[in-house]
């Protein structure tokens, strides 16, 4: 009866440490299967494309609610199918040749997120854009599937106000913020 009193003693306090490794995850984005489209509004059509996702990881923890890491999109990757327009994008708007990298780097989230299944959060971070950092709120549906999770935002970047330059011209014009829907997919562990 001795021996067994001590092999708990010895087993519980193992258990309650994997437990609480358990908590903490890391994200790994996979590229190839994760996607960033924008929507500008301009005076006659509205403009849409994508951005390649170069790759990102993300470390958090539910019990402790620590989240940090970041996510980072090639700027010079934009493409809308429009050549000339994606060339005028890459070079005059973004300056992706200066500023080659578009980040965000979570820093805390308010929610709950669950071991499995879905979750609603809110992700607070600084995005980088053209080299300046903006402080960033963002919601985020999660979707734990076993070992892979994937992640939807939908937000807003008021990037004229933010100091990019304005593409309007004569009659051509389009708004002054970008509709951005993120969609990362990746690994867990």
């Amino acid at each position: 009866m001795k021996t067994f009193g001590k092999a708990i003693l010895l087993v519980l306090p193992l258990s309650f440490a994997t437990a609480s490794l358990a908590q903490h995850r890391t994200f790994t984005v996979n590229p190839d299967a994760s996607t960033v489209a924008f929507t500008l509004s301009a005076s006659d059509h509205t403009v849409e494309g994508t951005f390649h996702v170069k790759g990102g990881s993300i470390d958090f923890d539910r019990t402790a609610g620590t989240i940090s890491g970041s996510v980072v999109v090639a700027a010079g990757s934009g493409n809308s199918g429009n050549k000339s327009r994606d060339g005028k994008m890459s070079k005059d708007v973004l300056d992706a040749a200066s500023f080659a990298e578009i980040s965000f780097v979570p820093r805390s989230y308010q929610g709950t997120i669950a071991a499995t299944g879905d979750s609603s959060i809110q992700v607070t971070g600084t995005f980088t854009l053209h080299g300046t950092q903006h402080e960033l709120t963002v919601p985020m549906q999660l979707h734990f599937a076993g070992s892979t999770l994937t992640t939807r935002t939908h937000f807003s970047i008021p990037y004229v106000q933010w100091g990019l330059k304005d593409p309007s011209f004569m009659m051509f014009k389009v708004a002054k913020e970008v509709g951005i829907d993120l969609n990362l997919t990746g690994n867990v562990n």
